[in-house]
């Protein structure tokens, strides 16, 4: 398999898969640009290296071209971070997309627009009325999947070989992802994201060194489950916080006024209670809570236990002396892995556990443990508090991150070792 590190980029056009979905306000200015710094290395080795680039990502939901979603937004970005001139093909797919990336010199760096103003890039058949039958749903879908093939080619023809470094979608079979490898069977390679990604999750998954600690926050228990059932085989405490733990709370029979539940979900919780004690799993939930009498910022506060939850209030945040008990634990752990907020995290007054989570994460890394944090919140948390290059490794890629932990084989991963 090529390396980037080993391989001769001279006079070579490489086309780059990068992850620029980015946040933009209504300025159009970016308010988060962590993804565009993460990618500057991996295009920064190609041009030191005496060749040209063409980069392509998407950016946003569109189902169509727009304004609103086109990449042009996120050229001085880029041409501020790699102190180079960003030429622009103002369609991924037309002539000049193709004669831009034929008169490539060494050196230069050119950016197509948005892969996901073609329905291609995903394969999806889009505007679909509601009530077409099947055959009809049948016949777009495999119509799509042919014009996929061409849209895929025509994206290989730019260039001389081909860099995945969009971690963030290597869970997603896309044209650009995955597809496109095929066409550079000995020129495909891993940019430094993805080696920096797959290599900080194998080291919590295959190599830690322990204790190894998990803390799985966020709202549903349903979108974690896979993840918390794939580390029991593999942690050996787990703390399980934000609102989550109130329906294993209500499942154990307890109090939680007007927090969050999926009654659904008890008695699949109640079996996760049971499964770690069978892998000697030691679990620590948010015992101790503090609750509003609503769902606001402002909201009146009490601190309780997380099954004697008061009628009316709903849990918000970990309380101080829960964070001391987490705090403990984190501090006797050699390795530790965090996904997902412990609190209300958007709410400024009920960010403190979540924040403070951060802060115990940075002091441990530098005492010599190995931090790896992912996920939008918990990613949003070490960056705000000025902590992201305070703990091992950051993800750029959640939902990836989570499937790659679940043990599930990513088709970004798959389609460059193939």
């Amino acid at each position: 398999m090529q390396n980037i590190d080993n391989y001769d980029f001279s006079g070579k056009r490489a086309i780059v898969r990068v992850d620029f979905n980015v946040p933009l306000n209504e300025s159009f200015q970016i308010t988060d640009d962590t993804r565009i710094r993460a990618a500057i290395p991996t295009l920064k080795k190609v041009l030191a290296g005496g060749g040209s680039l063409i980069v392509m990502s998407h950016l946003g939901r569109p189902k169509g071209p727009t304004d609103k979603y086109s990449l042009k937004h996120i050229i001085p970005a880029i041409e501020e971070k790699l102190s180079v001139k960003v030429q622009f093909a103002p369609d991924c797919m037309g002539a000049e997309a193709e004669e831009l990336s034929k008169n490539l010199k060494p050196g230069d760096v050119l950016l197509l627009e948005n892969l996901r103003f073609y329905a291609e890039e995903e394969g999806k058949p889009r505007g679909l009325a509601e009530d077409v039958t099947e055959e009809v749903k049948k016949a777009a879908k495999a119509e799509i999947k042919e014009k996929q093939k061409e849209f895929t080619k025509r994206l290989a023809s730019y260039a001389d070989c081909y860099i995945n470094d969009a971690f963030g979608t290597a869970h997603r079979a896309h044209a650009s992802t995955a597809l496109i490898a095929k066409y550079f069977p000995n020129d495909k390679m891993f940019g430094y994201v993805m080696e920096g990604e797959i290599k900080a999750i194998d080291k919590v998954l295959k190599s830690p060194e322990r204790p190894l600690t998990a803390i799985i926050g966020g709202a549903k228990v349903s979108s974690k489950i896979a993840i918390i059932e794939k580390l029991f085989g593999i942690v050996d405490n787990m703390i399980i916080g934000g609102g989550m733990c109130f329906t294993f709370e209500k499942a154990k029979g307890g109090k939680i006024g007007n927090s969050l539940c999926e009654d659904d979900q008890m008695e699949l919780a109640l079996s996760i209670i049971e499964k770690a004690k069978e892998k000697g799993v030691k679990l620590y939930f948010s015992d101790e809570v503090i609750a509003g009498d609503k769902f606001d910022n402002a909201a009146n506060t009490v601190v309780c236990k997380s099954n004697e939850v008061p009628d009316g209030y709903l849990g918000m945040d970990a309380s101080e002396g829960q964070l001391k008990i987490w705090e403990e634990v984190l501090h006797n752990s050699k390795t530790i892995l965090w996904n997902g907020p412990v609190g209300v995290f958007e709410m400024a007054n009920f960010a403190h556990g979540t924040n403070k989570i951060a802060e115990i994460l940075a002091d441990v890394t530098a005492k010599g443990a190995f931090t790896l944090v992912g996920g939008g919140d918990s990613v949003a948390a070490v960056t705000q508090m000025g902590f992201a290059n305070k703990v091992s490794y950051v993800s750029t890629g959640g939902g990836a991150m989570l499937e790659y932990l679940e043990g599930i084989e990513l088709p970004g991963i798959k389609a460059i070792r193939e």
